[in-house]
């Protein structure tokens, strides 16, 4: 299924993966608002996507959109809602980098208006596409399984101190998924010793996780936040590492056939 907004591959088993932050597109007639660094998208989810194409043949559901966080970030509440109170955040309609600085011209950041635009042209249909696919994946397997994909530099003072762990598990502290599920994710990251992971620390799970995580109702939600450092380059030009990502694509194998495979208790 494709869309001007983002793309579906439907697939034959219980998971859809979800990547909302690897869409690199601005608009034309949205890019004289931006700085020419921000036009360079620095902060998007890079490769992502491709490197986890491997998932499609195993029977995976993969979503995917088109358009930069920049415009709008589909992981944040439509109502602007800051995801950790308290800290730095982006906002819905991100006006600055993860370094700090200003993503927008001097009076061009988007009004209350072209915010509401946005969500209407771009947040409420990707997510639309994610609720119609959990619920006939649901229907198919009688549970469903979203895995919500992300991926980030090691080390951005302005978001957290110090530098993350390879691999940041979220399951909003065990509320978005079943308690086996969660403890077979974590077991598939304790099983080796290649990267640091830590489950539920400063990446909990953003809107997606907390949103559409539903153990009760039948769906079950799991966030990654991997450091860029796990399989690209990360220092700009950003680039795909080929030894990197052949490397670290055997676990994260691992991981979706561990997503797979799992079964609630009946």
């Amino acid at each position: 299924m494709n869309h001007d907004v983002c793309w579906l591959h439907k697939g034959t088993g219980p998971l859809l993966i979800s990547f909302p932050h690897v869409g690199t597109q601005i608009p034309p007639q949205q890019r004289a608002r931006y700085t020419e660094r921000a036009l360079q998208v620095e902060d998007t989810d890079w490769f992502l996507d491709r490197l986890f194409a491997f998932a499609e043949p195993l029977g995976a559901s993969l979503l995917v959109p088109l358009h930069s966080r920049y415009l709008i970030d589909l992981n944040r509440p439509s109502d602007n809602r800051p995801m950790y109170p308290g800290r730095n955040n982006t906002e819905l309609c991100p006006t600055r980098h993860f370094t700090g600085e200003a993503i927008y011209r001097e009076g061009q950041a988007p009004d209350e208006a072209e915010i509401r635009r946005r969500v209407f042209a771009y947040w409420q249909p990707y997510h639309d596409t994610l609720q119609d696919e959990l619920a006939r994946i649901q229907a198919r397997h009688g549970h469903a399984v979203l895995f919500d994909a992300h991926s980030i530099k090691s080390e951005l003072p302005w978001l957290f101190e110090g530098s993350l762990p390879h691999m940041n598990i979220g399951t909003v502290g065990g509320a978005s998924c079943a308690p086996s599920l969660r403890e077979r994710v974590q077991a598939v990251f304790a099983a080796q010793t290649s990267y640091t992971h830590v489950l539920d620390g400063r990446f909990q799970g953003g809107h997606i996780t907390r949103s559409y995580g539903r153990p009760a109702a039948g769906v079950h939600a799991v966030q990654l936040e991997m450091c860029w450092r796990a399989y690209m380059d990360e220092a700009p030009p950003y680039v795909w590492n080929e030894a990197l990502a052949v490397a670290v694509q055997p676990l994260l194998q691992d991981l979706v056939q561990a997503l797979l495979d799992w079964q609630p208790a009946r």
